[in-house]
């Protein structure tokens, strides 16, 4: 395995690259939208440091399809080949390639733009899945009259669930605990 598996022909440092992220970092600062080709380069280094960090999982027949997400994320979505390892026990593998993803980005381009890995669409189906929990957990609050406590979940999944409640008058949510048995409290109003 090569030393520099990580670092794509796009990654390798010269003065002009240099200029150009900081450019985008700029504009992208000043909340100013970013170009199709800024976009585009943003989007190319990332899908260059996710290929190699599959490499060095022996994984290199999965695809990546890459597109924009409601919030202005860029989503990198891997299919094909055998990658049950790299979502792990409740998505933490996953949880924490994107981590990894989301430093090796910022650290090179000198600013946080937000990345989503997702495999083989693994989080958008977990994000359906929350939503309905949260939705016959605040049914069953109503018919109790009460509260409902949800199971432990890491901050983007109670995040999830206070979204997918949030226009609901008829509950309110609050998060209680301490990490990693930190959860939702579902309670009728």
């Amino acid at each position: 395995m090569e030393d520099d598996v990580l670092v794509s022909p796009e990654t390798t440092s010269g003065d002009t690259e240099q200029d150009e992220f900081s450019s985008i970092r700029e504009r992208f600062e000043a909340g100013e939208q970013l170009a199709d080709d800024e976009m585009d380069k943003i989007a190319d280094l990332a899908v260059g440091y996710l290929k190699g960090i599959l490499e060095l999982f022996g994984e290199t027949s999965s695809s990546i399809d890459e597109y924009d997400g409601d919030n202005g994320e860029l989503i990198l979505d891997v299919n094909g080949g055998d990658l049950a390892v790299l979502i792990g026990r409740h998505g933490r593998t996953l949880d924490a390639l994107q981590m990894v993803l989301t430093s090796l980005m910022s650290s090179r381009i000198k600013f946080y733009y937000p990345i989503v890995v997702d495999i083989e669409g693994y989080k958008s189906r977990r994000k359906r899945k929350l939503e309905d929990i949260a939705r016959s957990s605040a049914e069953r609050a109503k018919k109790r009259h009460g509260k409902v406590t949800l199971a432990p979940m890491n901050a983007y999944e109670r995040r999830l669930v206070h979204l997918a409640l949030l226009n609901d008058d008829g509950v309110v949510t609050h998060s209680e605990g301490e990490e990693p048995d930190r959860h939702v409290v579902i309670t009728a109003v």
